[in-house]
């Protein structure tokens, strides 16, 4: 069903077995060369970020095309032997387009496909409960017909949104483990309280944790709520341009260049890349 330079299947495999037990960490690269680098560095799979991906276009998060993310999620995919987790949004359009545009993303070779409920009507920041399940089940019955092994993530965005109702968040997520996600995810929870609530909610269903900040717990402890992967989205494109930004300030106020003093090295970065 794709062209692709590789056989998807044993990502596919593997990144499904990682959900099986345990706690690992799914950062989030923005390009291939930052999707290279995490790979250098042992991590076991990766996710993309729609808001690094738009940032590095010049562009806000959320107004990339259908099109668009699909080339940016082949080129990750095929950066690295790693999984990949394809941050798909609410699956780009219309209702009725769902199962068609994840039937794409799964021809890139995407390991697992995140659908998310925020609305693009600021009135109304997510969607009504009936629309965005019937979004799952169209990504579900999209995954089911094309016989990939690809997981699908359920997202509640009320924490990102302005919308911050535990309950119904987690009523959400149980609606969307119904409509046939494999793994759920409330972007936007921060206390031990509300992460180990929804993970009761939903057991014994996987669990994604975000983490965006410095935070008062280690890997460890969120292991210990029973979280089983833990992604980072834009914080690690946002952490990239935070140095050039400063760097860029200082330069340009001050005429100063020690902004660039934790600059990577170049020798080290040829040498990765080569």
């Amino acid at each position: 069903m794709t062209d692709l330079c590789f056989d998807p299947s044993p990502r596919r495999a593997a990144f499904r077995a990682l959900h099986d037990q345990g706690c690992f960490v799914l950062p989030n690269p923005w390009d291939a060369g930052s999707a290279r680098y995490l790979h250098s560095l042992g991590f076991q799979a990766l996710a993309s970020t729609s808001s690094g991906h738009a940032w590095s276009q010049a562009r806000a998060d959320g107004t990339l095309t259908v099109d668009e993310t699909l080339a940016h999620l082949r080129d990750l995919a095929a950066a690295t032997p790693l999984p990949l987790n394809a941050d798909f949004g609410d699956g780009f359009g219309a209702l009725a387009s769902v199962g068609d545009n994840v039937t794409r993303a799964i021809a890139t070779g995407v390991a697992g496909i995140s659908i998310e409920d925020a609305s693009p009507d600021p009135a109304h920041p997510l969607r009504p409960l009936d629309d965005a399940v019937a979004r799952v089940r169209a990504a579900r019955r999209a995954i089911d017909a094309s016989g990939e092994d690809v997981l699908l993530i359920g997202r509640a965005e009320n924490f990102f949104v302005g919308r911050p109702d535990l309950d119904d968040a987690i009523t959400r997520l149980r609606a969307y483990a119904e409509a046939g996600a494999d793994c759920l995810y409330a972007p936007g929870i921060s206390t031990r309280e509300q992460i180990e609530a929804v993970v009761a909610a939903v057991a014994p269903r996987p669990v994604n944790l975000l983490v965006g900040s410095a935070v008062p717990f280690t890997l460890q402890d969120i292991a210990g709520m029973g979280v089983r992967r833990v992604s980072v989205g834009g914080a690690m494109a946002r952490t990239a341009w935070g140095g050039m930004m400063r760097a860029s300030q200082l330069l340009k106020d001050e005429g100063r260049f020690d902004g660039f003093a934790d600059a990577a090295s170049g020798a080290v970065l040829n040498q990765l890349f080569r």
